[in-house]
């Protein structure tokens, strides 16, 4: 008897299936917030350098809700995994162009997280090629989930839904004016983003099929 990922069901089977999801999930958010503080240092603002952030120890991103509890739920609810990293601190105000500064400290955690995927599926590629084993299964499998996990992270964190990267894009072209008036729901934007998540009115239906189209055009390629 095999499990949902072609594993025996066994203790070991169900350990390799714990790591085929945690560690494709693990790289994703780290790396989605070492490319925020990276690009940022780049840009003027090194308090993720200071503080320690980054690094690609997955540890010093790990937020316990977001890392923990919540993805480890909804595995065990047979739903999409879904989790977060702890933010890395940005001073905006020490970045040396902010309006456009802001924009590319933004889209440095989605782009981290295409990058990611195209590795993950030239790993896919790779392995098969090899003969069929459980070493072999378990990269291929991983990568497949690797994939799936970074492309659904960064359209997601793309959407103009703060706390999101998307957000952070949308504020900065925005007059000055309207920035401020945006900035307002900010304290309240996580808040905002759960009750938007668990209630429905925000489907992941056509996130998935954005991440299904983007896969599907980069392993043609």
């Amino acid at each position: 008897m095999l499990t949902m990922f072609d594993y025996p069901d066994t203790l070991f089977g169900f350990l390799l299936q714990i790591l085929t999801v945690a560690i494709p999930l693990l790289s994703a958010i780290t790396l989605h917030e070492v490319g925020h503080g990276w690009v940022a240092k780049c840009c003027g603002d090194p308090t993720a350098s200071m503080m320690g952030r980054l690094s690609l120890n997955p540890i010093k991103h790990i937020d316990p809700m977001g890392t923990l509890f919540v993805p480890t739920l909804s595995y065990l609810l047979g739903g999409m995994v879904f989790g977060w990293a702890k933010p890395v601190p940005v001073d905006f105000s020490r970045l040396k162009k902010p309006r456009r500064d802001t924009i590319l400290v933004a889209l440095a955690g989605p782009s981290a997280n295409f990058f990611l995927a195209i590795a993950w599926l030239v790993t896919f590629k790779i392995f098969s090629t090899l003969s069929p084993s459980l070493l072999v299964t378990f990269l291929m499998q991983m990568a497949v989930v690797g994939a799936w996990t970074n492309v659904v992270l960064m359209i997601f964190n793309l959407l103009p839904i703060p706390p999101l990267d998307g957000s952070r894009i949308i504020a900065a072209l925005l007059p000055k004016h309207w920035q401020e008036q945006f900035e307002v729901i900010a304290p309240y934007s996580m808040i905002l983003l759960i009750i938007l998540l668990t209630s429905g009115m925000l489907h992941f239906d056509g996130i998935l099929y954005a991440a299904r189209e983007l896969l599907g055009w980069l392993s043609s390629i």
